[in-house]
């Protein structure tokens, strides 16, 4: 329940963690060590033996997985803790945290600190693992700074502490719902620069394996660390009547079931990627992987069983079963974490088919062919994180339209068209041919660049889907923990949504990200890592949503701006988008130059005519889309002004045109030589828009004149008597 004070700093019980966790925590992270270093040493495996390097020694290929397994341990408890106390309690109305919440946030503080610690300790360890050094060797300041650069896993693990610290002082300095939330972001970007790196990023299909490891940690990540949170709110929860503790474990019951579908989704798919079916008897790999997908499956019996007997037990107070079954698989799922980690330090059997080509060791993929129309429009490689959230916003916005017809509720047809275009559109550029050839020629890239950061924001924009959620969703009610839609309501209302809509800001991230990118060596840097190509189409696809969301959209929007500041924004960014198309088929130099050489494709022999051919997109399909908007925009003022025409009809008739009585009487007062007075005073400050609007319903001039000087009438000129419409 959330409580009524504003004090935001809770009781000093609040600070206290939850006791009765701290044990189920250590035997866990104990199991997970154990288990890393215990399977490491067995299997005697590292990723690099196959080069040919020395042994680091046992300190080294032991202690590595040992301190990862903690490391992973604690980001997961770090998210999960944040995950509670962001959407699974509720704060107090004043907007910060309540008890839960701030023991949360405290506990990710201490778990944020270990991980941090321990991503430390693996920069000289991954350096001494990868040089095959002993680790004494290498923890000299010059040598690791020299080499740190050089080395992927290494780098990782520094970003990876750097965001760790980051989280560590968010967590102290928290104390509202808000910046939780916004502190919970942050936790989720740290496990990504491991994950970007390892098996997954080199070799073959490594664009699939990456983006299903992405998607794959940060679901264990929910799971496993949103159960431990919920565990220790049970613990801590003792005295209450169960009612928070019931929202906590439903909310976090249907979490905990998606997270298993897409674990178990990414796990084949990321192991059909490495190994073949064939291999996985025989071989450590195969082994540690069965492994894994038995425990996997293990934990999905054990949350078919929670769903069964202790979701609706917790809302009834009854923790017993709770806690019981949620430390058996809290325990399975610490030890999996640790089987992991092994596995992430064992190699791939070794493949008989052909050493793959240069163009699938750096895009993943070969091409068949020159791109053709054929190719682009049917030769398609689904993209795991675009294409899917392309195909599941269109089917979560037909279940909302769904929701609202059944109760009766109407929906613009034309919505939904606009809405379920932009997702087939951004499945298109990202999952068709379009997006197969985007990363290695240029003028697909630029093509795929305006379908994401023009055409798919214009149309997912008109599709209204913040309307659409708001009436689909359902209230919390009174008393109950904010959701779904209270959460978006916060969100459209937020400094940072005021902030990014803003032109001075939405302008020039949108036209000035282009000159940013192209014209200086960012994009050429880009070129060679996919994590990179992904984030250029996420940065293309959000540019566009904020510069349009205010401009175009029919969603209330944190900045509602008049309709000529509209048009001046897109008339502004229409030459720049021009000269920089125009730029592009005049540059000399090629962008990107290195990358695309080292290609070769047989029918892009000249790279700079490519070039100038995507320049030549970049204009034309940017012009487009733009005066499409300002058609729209010109459309949609004529229709805000026929609505306020017919709402100040219906307002006149249902008050007998009381504001016109009024403006009418304050013109005669000026014409007989008084001042205006009361309302006549408020209508004189704001005349135009009644005046333009039933000026047409001027009859005859009245008697008298106006004095000299009189606002808004010149000298000696007779005032017009605008009549009622009575």
């Amino acid at each position: 329940m959330a409580q009524t004070t504003a004090d935001p700093t809770p009781t000093t019980s609040a600070r206290r963690p939850p006791s009765g966790i701290g044990g189920l925590l250590g035997l866990g992270i104990a199991v997970a060590v154990l288990v890393a270093a215990g399977l490491t040493a067995l299997t005697g495996s590292r990723p690099v033996e196959n080069l040919g390097l020395p042994d680091p020694g046992t300190l080294t290929t032991i202690g590595l997985p040992a301190v990862r397994a903690i490391a992973e341990v604690c980001a997961v408890l770090a998210i999960g803790f944040l995950l509670l106390a962001a959407f699974f309690v509720a704060p107090q109305r004043s907007g910060y945290l309540d008890v839960a919440g701030y023991r949360g946030v405290r506990a990710a503080s201490y778990a944020a600190a270990g991980w941090a610690v321990s991503a430390l300790l693996l920069v000289p360890l991954s350096a001494a693992d990868a040089l095959g050094r002993p680790v004494v060797d290498v923890l000299d300041p010059g040598l690791l700074i020299s080499v740190i650069p050089k080395l992927a896993d290494a780098m990782a693990w520094l970003l990876t502490a750097i965001v760790a610290l980051l989280l560590l002082v968010a967590c102290r300095l928290v104390l509202s719902w808000g910046w939780t939330v916004v502190t919970f972001g942050l936790a989720l970007l740290g496990p990504l620069p491991v994950a970007l790196t390892g098996h997954s990023a080199a070799g073959g299909s490594h664009d699939v394996a990456t983006n299903s490891l992405v998607l794959h940690i940060l679901a264990a990540s929910l799971w496993v660390g949103g159960l431990v949170a919920v565990l220790s709110l049970a613990v801590a929860r003792a005295d209450d009547d169960g009612v928070a503790l019931g929202v906590a474990v439903r909310r976090f019951s249907r979490v905990a079931f998606w997270c298993w579908v897409v674990l178990a989704a990414t796990g084949v798919l990321n192991a059909l990627v490495r190994v073949s079916p064939a291999d996985l008897i025989g071989s450590t790999y195969g082994a540690l992987l069965l492994g894994k997908t038995l425990a996997l499956l293990v934990l999905g019996a054990l949350g078919y069983l929670h769903r069964r007997h202790t979701v609706d037990a917790a809302g009834r107070g009854e923790r017993a079963a709770l806690l019981r079954l949620g430390g058996v698989e809290v325990l399975l799922m610490l030890a999996t974490i640790g089987l992991a980690v092994a596995l992430g330090r064992s190699a791939p059997p070794a493949s008989d088919a052909a050493p793959p080509s240069r163009t699938e060791v750096v895009l993943g993929y070969d091409l068949d062919g020159p791109p053709t129309l054929a190719r682009l429009a049917f030769d398609w490689r689904f993209d795991l994180i675009f294409g899917t959230a392309a195909v599941l916003m269109a089917l979560l916005y037909l279940l909302g339209v769904r929701r609202l017809r059944a109760r009766g509720d109407a929906w613009k047809p034309g919505r939904t068209a606009a809405w379920l275009c932009g997702c087939a559109v951004l499945l298109i550029a990202t999952s068709s041919g379009l997006g197969k050839y985007s990363p290695a020629m240029f003028s697909v890239h630029m093509g795929t660049h305006m379908m994401l950061s023009m055409l798919t924001p214009i149309l997912l924009v008109l599709g209204a889907p913040v309307t659409l959620m708001l009436r689909a969703l359902p209230v919390a009610g009174r008393g109950n923990p904010p959701g779904p839609r209270e959460w978006l309501l916060a969100a459209v209302h937020s400094p940072v949504a005021r902030f990014v809509t803003h032109p001075l800001f939405s302008l020039p991230v949108f036209v000035g990200s282009y000159y940013a990118l192209y014209f200086s060596n960012l994009f050429g840097w880009a070129l060679n890592e996919h994590w990179a190509h992904v984030a250029m189409n996420l940065h293309f696809l959000l540019a566009g949503l904020i510069f349009f969301w205010p401009v175009i959209g029919v969603d209330p929007s944190p900045r509602r701006l008049p309709p000529v500041v509209r048009l001046a924004v897109v008339f502004i960014s229409v030459p720049f988008h021009a000269f920089f198309g125009v730029a592009l088929m005049g540059a000399d130099t090629v962008i990107g130059e290195q990358f695309y050489r080292s290609l070769a494709l047989p029918w892009v022999t000249d790279p700079l005519v490519d070039q100038k051919l995507g320049g030549g997109l970049a204009w034309a399909s940017g012009e487009v889309p733009l005066l499409l908007v300002i058609v729209a925009l010109l459309i949609q003022w004529s229709r805000h002004d026929e609505r306020s025409a017919r709402r100040d009809d219906r307002r006149a008739d249902a008050d007998g045109d009381a504001d016109l009585k009024a403006y009418n009487e304050m013109l005669r007062r000026l014409a007989r030589g008084g001042g205006p007075s009361g309302a006549s005073e408020k209508n004189l400050e704001d005349p135009p828009d009644d005046a333009s609007h039933d000026e047409r319903r001027v009859e005859g001039p009245s008697a008298g004149r106006e004095p000299a000087g009189a606002s808004g009438i010149g000298a000696g000129e007779r005032p017009r008597d605008i009549p009622s419409t009575d």
